[in-house]
């Protein structure tokens, strides 16, 4: 089976999940939606939307994406917002002995 055999994946979703080199629908399941979609983040992946991400748990799921429920949604936001690393305020120097 490819990826794009997956509900709501297609040619172009499988071309962006090679970006993240994911190939094959087990290297999408293993990790999970999110984790595969801060990949493609840092992968920076021109056009990339919340919309992948609710694609790629619909695959997962055999759900159409449209039909996430909500609070599944805000599990997923959850997880995202956990899994984004801290960063420093704008205009802030960091690290050791920066003052």
């Amino acid at each position: 089976m490819r990826l794009r055999d997956l509900r709501n994946l297609g040619p172009k979703s499988e071309e962006w999940l090679a970006l993240a080199g994911v190939r094959e629908p087990g290297q999408l399941a293993e990790p999970g939606a999110v984790e595969v979609y801060r990949r493609l983040q840092d992968a920076a992946v021109p056009g990339l939307s919340l919309n992948a991400l609710w694609a790629m748990e619909g695959a997962l799921t055999d759900t159409d994406w449209r039909n996430l429920p909500p609070g599944r949604k805000q599990e997923l936001l959850a997880e995202l917002a956990e899994a984004e690393p801290v960063r420093p305020p704008a205009g802030r120097a960091g690290g050791p002995g920066q003052r």
